[in-house]
């Protein structure tokens, strides 16, 4: 069988004589001829008609300014909805797997005789660190995804790519890269697979270094919990749940301007170029399809998210507890590494039990809270009940005591871990996925520098700031 490489080289020659310029050419002739037939074919009534719903609803939503200002109405609206919503059931959860099944578990290890290290690895390790994912996770992907999945089915997120549009071309980016980055909201490593559809190897390596700027799944639940607890606490109790989701979709919009100025950056320095045209049929309305949502909503994204969280955070409750309890010269492996990470931290307005949950979460951004709790609870010997490596039954006060009494937290902590969770390296699955794409060492190295190059500059900026004024 012939291999397809000849064919491929000899399209991209092809491709080179043709001129940079042949797609813009081709697309603008095909609409013209569209618009030709259209208007030699179609008949109307009066021209003074009233626009039917979609275009009417189109004009508002692709508006230059409108359109704009309903994505973030839209948005926030999302995550008021699942900031409130999910208070109730994370609460339920937590008493049901924190505190009553942990409780038996012990007491199921202590009647079968069961050492002592061994519950610890697997009741205080792995079952709590899973237990801890679930409770805080599963509540708010339950509310958020259907309602995010219900924007995606009804037609609007095409519209979002849409106004997006204008502002990569004016970043010397690709338009489709909107969609690229739209599908990192769900999973950057999915977004980076999306970026295939761009046709020019400028442009698709540009989406590939910026998606990651994108809010995946897994970073979602630490925005919202520390959006909540410390950026919404700060608020008037009237006005916690507003100013809580106002914050994550700063966050959110933050995100998309590091993707544009990453992107402006890139293409007038090292991936010099002129963007190409963007061709996009916005696709009709659909009215919501509630099984449908449900079924994508809940089984495709909430239960494989969860799934793939819970795989790693099984491991790695195993690991931080080991590492909690096994001591060298009179500290454990935990407090080394946090030690070790501390002045860095603190330099950035974080601290060294941040940085270490950060490089034990490479695997996946799911379990960085878990981690960050089951340190702070391990290194702060001075909680009643504290044991080595163990998570206790935290709901969000409780998860607030114990960040700003054991682990010294402030809100300028908060903030900085809100803006690092937006501005780190990818996780491992994403970097393995960019140099499946690229084939190359030197890409996927910067792809994984440049964005925490970014937050470091972020936050020790935010921290100095802080610190003047």
């Amino acid at each position: 069988m012939s291999t397809p490489l000849p064919i491929l080289e000899k399209a991209q020659r092809l491709r080179a004589e043709l001129g940079e310029d042949y797609h813009d050419k081709l697309m603008e002739a095909i609409y013209a001829d569209a618009a030709q037939i259209a208007e030699s074919s179609m008949s109307r009534s009066s021209r003074h008609a009233s626009p039917s719903f979609d275009r009417a609803l189109d004009r508002a939503l692709t508006h230059p300014v409108g359109g704009f200002l309903t994505m973030g109405i839209m948005f926030f609206v999302v995550f008021w909805i699942t900031i409130t919503g999910a208070n109730i059931p994370s609460r339920i959860f937590g008493d049901l797997l924190l505190d009553q099944l942990y409780t038996l578990l012990h007491g199921i290890a202590s009647a079968l005789g069961t050492s002592p290290w061994l519950s610890g690895l697997l009741i205080d390790g792995v079952y709590l660190a899973t237990a801890w994912v679930v409770s805080v996770m599963l509540p708010p992907m339950a509310i958020f995804f259907p309602l995010f999945t219900l924007l995606e089915d009804f037609g609007y997120l095409p519209r979002v790519a849409f106004n997006l549009d204008r502002l990569f071309a004016a970043a010397g980016a690709h338009g489709k890269q909107s969609l690229s980055m739209m599908m990192g909201f769900g999973c950057n490593a999915a977004g980076v697979i999306a970026t295939r559809i761009i046709d020019s190897p400028r442009e698709r390596l540009i989406a590939t270094l910026t998606n990651n700027f994108s809010i995946c799944n897994g970073r979602w639940p630490t925005l919202i919990l520390i959006g909540t607890i410390f950026v919404g606490g700060a608020a008037p109790p009237a006005l916690a749940s507003l100013v809580a989701a106002l914050s994550v979709v700063a966050v959110a919009g933050l995100g998309i301007v590091m993707t544009l100025l990453v992107s402006w950056g890139l293409s007038k320095t090292w991936l010099k170029g002129v963007p190409s045209v963007f061709s996009l049929e916005l696709p009709p309305y659909r009215p919501p399809q509630i099984l449908r949502t449900l079924y994508t909503s809940v089984i495709d994204r909430t239960l494989i998210v969860l799934w793939r969280a819970l795989m790693m955070a099984a491991p790695a409750g195993a690991v931080i507890w080991l590492t909690s309890n096994v001591v060298i010269g009179g500290v454990s492996i935990a407090g080394h590494m946090v030690n070790l990470l501390n002045p860095l931290g603190l330099l950035l307005g974080l601290n060294g039990v941040i940085l270490t949950a950060y490089v034990v979460a490479i695997p996946a951004n799911e379990i960085v809270i878990p981690t960050i709790l089951m340190l702070t609870l391990t290194l702060g010997r001075n909680i009643a009940g504290a044991q080595s490596g163990v998570m206790l039954e935290l709901d969000e006060g409780q998860v607030y005591s114990v960040l700003t009494q054991v682990g010294g937290w402030t809100l300028l902590t908060a903030v900085n871990l809100l803006l690092f969770s937006l501005l780190h390296n990818p996780c491992s699955t994403t970097l393995l996925t960019i140099w499946h794409e690229t084939k190359s060492r030197k890409w996927t190295l910067v792809a994984a520098l440049l964005p925490l190059g970014l937050g470091v500059a972020a936050t020790f900026t935010t921290t100095m700031l802080a610190r003047l004024f």
